[in-house]
């Protein structure tokens, strides 16, 4: 165990961009969400939410792939499983700008599995390996993969080894594992996330087999201390979700505490002064309040006037005219 929390730690990496990630949150980390939590974080790495290659190839391109410069690094995530249609997805990720490309291999959603993506195909290692095979050939951006530990009874680490080292082989050099397995048949996704138990043991023996991988461990981490307890271990990095968008600054001292660097974050009213003139923009050009507000409720969490902060913003941000004024006035709920 890692003892003094107060100084940053020194990793033998092969590219800190994965020391800290943002998970992918479906419905939550949109390029509102992004931009907010570039402003509490320079040096974490954030994903957009997963999305489908029929979405992107289909649909509005300009809407879905859109981010603000400030968001770098940054990793669109994708769900799909046709080689083809991958490439190039991946391939107009890398014309917009992106940093990386992930390919969802652990989401447990029956509308995921319907779709032959997601956790699903960690039963089929040969076609996860040709959809990297493909990705790579089209970019020279990162490929990356996000899996499970193992689904429903194939669970045992050789298989589990035996995925990692077939995908591997198509040119993936770092995995990040969700360490759980799921269970594609008789848990919602919900209880993916918490009834099957933490396996770090797992996610330990995989970096320690795979020496040349970055393995990046995903799943229950809730404070900077169990981060860098994890990092100590040996993989490569963490990835955080659910703890991050609900207590978003949690972010405020990634930079100090794990990279070493300077953080330019100071209180949460300063963050939030820093966030008014993008709401502004946006604003402008119509979008709603809410859209931007519903990301930034935590914020003040476990701290005097949170809640009334929330509430604040909760009945009035959704108003059609709604403006920064609804921000100022729940600032004032607060301590800082």
């Amino acid at each position: 165990m890692l003892q003094n929390h107060n100084k940053p730690i020194k990793y033998n990496k092969i590219n800190n961009i994965h020391l800290f990630s943002v998970a992918p949150m479906l419905d939550w980390t949109d390029r509102h969400c992004r931009f907010f939590y570039r402003l509490l974080s320079k040096q974490a790495l954030l994903y957009t939410e997963m999305l489908t290659t029929g979405a992107l190839l289909h649909g509005d391109r300009q809407r879905f792939l859109q981010f603000d410069p400030s968001e770098h690094p940054l990793a669109l995530q994708l769900g799909g499983s046709e080689p083809k249609d991958l490439a190039t997805c991946a391939k107009i990720a890398e014309g917009f700008g992106y940093d990386e490309v992930n390919l969802n291999v652990g989401c447990p959603s029956d509308r995921v599995q319907n779709g032959r993506f997601g956790a699903c195909l960690m039963a089929e290692p040969e076609r996860v390996a040709d959809c990297v095979a493909a990705m790579r050939q089209a970019v020279s951006i990162p490929v990356t993969i996000k899996s499970r530990i193992g689904i429903d009874d194939r669970d045992s680490y050789e298989e589990l080894a035996g995925f990692i080292g077939t995908v591997a082989a198509a040119g993936c050099e770092t995995f990040i594992v969700h360490a759980r397995k799921a269970w594609l048949k008789g848990l919602s996704p919900k209880q993916n996330r918490d009834v099957p138990p933490l396996r770090y043991d797992v996610v330990y023996r995989l970096k320690q087999d795979f020496p040349a991988l970055q393995i990046v461990l995903n799943g229950g981490i809730t404070t900077l201390a169990q981060a860098e307890d994890v990092l100590g271990q040996g993989v490569d990095g963490v990835m955080v979700g659910r703890e991050v968008y609900h207590n978003p600054y949690l972010l405020a001292e990634v930079d100090r505490r794990l990279y070493g660097t300077p953080s330019e974050t100071s209180t949460r009213a300063a963050i939030i002064e820093s966030l008014l003139p993008y709401i502004e923009r946006q604003r402008a050009e119509g979008v709603r309040l809410h859209s931007i507000t519903r990301h930034i409720l935590g914020l003040f969490h476990g701290e005097p006037g949170a809640r009334p902060w929330r509430r604040h913003l909760s009945e009035h941000a959704a108003k059609y005219d709604a403006d920064i004024s609804v921000v100022r006035e729940a600032l004032k709920f607060t301590s800082q």
